[in-house]
């Protein structure tokens, strides 16, 4: 029984800590954005997750691993008793703490075709929340769906988006509300190019 709770500690951890990339993502295939997909919050808990996780499943093989007493070896054990299900547990919670760094590539960054464009300008939008890769992709994701947006290239690095746009399709401030209500990012800053 133990073992069983150390278990379900770590995969709730593991899944926990990549929350912030995990709900977004859930949001889109399902068609939903906004409020209810901000967990950014969690991201300063991140490394605390993550340790967890490793301790307690470190802890659940130590104590598969280690030799048993004699009275218990001939015992039968049902499966979540295993090392084969520990190691599942164990790929599972290695996959949910990783997925921040390849949740990128569920979003569809292709952007939509622009007709013949007469007037560009360029935009950085100042972003507050975003904390990996898959962030980026989200943004990126919203924006080449937006009729008059040109290119656009999303740095987490920097807090900022970088936008093309056709000025008679869009503005700055347009850009800046779609990214506000399609996404879980809030728009501190507009610097027009």
């Amino acid at each position: 029984m133990k073992e069983k709770a150390l278990i379900g500690s770590g995969i709730v951890a593991a899944i926990a800590s990549s929350l912030c990339c995990i709900i977004p993502l859930l949001a889109l295939i399902a068609g939903g954005t906004g409020v209810a997909t901000n967990l950014s919050w969690l991201e300063p808990l991140r490394p605390f997750l993550i340790g967890f996780t490793i301790i307690v499943l470190g802890y659940a093989w130590y104590q598969k691993l280690k030799p048993q007493k004699d009275c218990c070896i001939n015992q039968k054990t049902n499966f979540m008793e295993t090392k084969s299900f520990l190691t599942i547990v164990t790929i599972f919670a290695l996959g949910m703490l990783s997925f921040p760094s390849f949740s990128g590539n569920f979003y569809d960054n292709t952007s939509i075709e622009q007709s013949a464009i007469t007037d560009s300008s360029k935009v950085v939008l100042n972003i507050e929340g975003m904390t990996c890769g898959g962030c980026e992709s989200q943004i990126n994701s919203v924006l080449n769906k937006t009729e008059g947006v040109i290119s656009c290239n999303a740095s987490y690095k920097d807090a900022s988006v970088t936008i093309i746009y056709d000025k008679e399709v869009t503005d700055s401030e347009g850009l800046s509300k779609i990214i506000s209500k399609k996404t879980r990012f809030k728009v501190t800053g507009i610097k027009d190019e």
